[in-house]
């Protein structure tokens, strides 16, 4: 059976010690270099290959500093600490001697303690009964998602502004893919910037800085398996260039799976 294409591209080679190698895929690429969701999942990745690593992931911060060109990468993980719980890591991704993207993380060994999830999971239809509409076709790794938006769907040519940024769509792997700590990473960057829903038609944006925190443990993301999980997604303000994101990820049995939060830069 042929390697799923998401495998295929957070797959990471020992070069020499401490370092892998990696390479970027056309089915997960962006408008600009590889999909951030991708990039995100490759630090993670490097992270659950250490032989130190211990416990699972926490939080996971990255900074985007530099475009990523097509062709290899090296990526370098480091534990800086290991506590009786938590395990705190730093790592690179260098492409041709520029570092192209830093990430810090927390994995941690997680305990049986009194639990509650404050936030609620939306009301929303089933993804059974919304239509499929997916990121136009041209953005390689969208293509690689069955998504039904629910609210917030990009908006089509001559669309107007719109008062709201928020989006809620459904969202799962086009060919079956069980959900693991790598594909949540992906996820949590599935959604399209807000400034394009609000002003109703894109413009030039990035992300600078994506952080996801992982709610979900291994057990819940296997009952997760390979259904539709709920992504919504919204702003809290538009200033200088550079606006935020906030995001949920739910499975479709009402678990918070991640919440995520980051910092785009925008240009009209």
């Amino acid at each position: 059976m042929a390697e799923h294409s998401f495998d295929e591209s957070i797959r990471l080679e020992p070069v020499e010690a401490g370092v892998l190698r990696g390479k970027t895929t056309a089915a997960w690429a962006n408008m600009v270099g590889p999909f951030g969701g991708m990039t995100a999942a490759l630090m993670l990745r490097a992270i659950d290959m250490h032989p130190e690593r211990t416990g699972a992931p926490l939080s996971l911060t990255v900074n985007f500093a530099a475009p990523i060109a097509d062709g290899e990468f090296d990526v370098t993980a480091r534990p800086l600490r290991t506590n009786r719980t938590n395990q705190h890591w730093f790592v690179d991704m260098v492409q041709d001697g520029t570092v192209t993207t830093t990430a810090t993380a927390v994995f941690g060994l997680r305990r049986d303690t009194w639990s509650d999830t404050e936030k609620r999971m939306p009301d929303v239809p089933a993804p059974e009964e919304v239509e499929e509409r997916g990121l136009p076709p041209v953005i390689a790794w969208a293509r690689n998602y069955d998504m039904r938006f629910i609210d917030g769907a990009a908006p089509s040519k001559g669309a107007g502004p719109s008062d709201s940024s928020t989006t809620m769509l459904w969202a799962r792997d086009r060919l079956g893919r069980p959900l693991d700590f790598a594909a949540l990473t992906a996820a949590s960057d599935i959604f399209y910037p807000r400034i394009y829903l609000r002003l109703g038609a894109p413009t030039p944006a990035g992300t600078i800085s994506l952080t996801t925190y992982f709610h979900a443990t291994a057990l819940e993301l296997a009952s997760a398996g390979d259904d539709f999980v709920l992504g919504c997604a919204s702003a809290n303000r538009f200033s200088g260039g550079y606006f935020d994101q906030s995001a949920e990820i739910w499975s479709r049995s009402g678990t918070l799976l991640a919440t995520t939060h980051q910092i785009v830069y925008f240009k009209t």
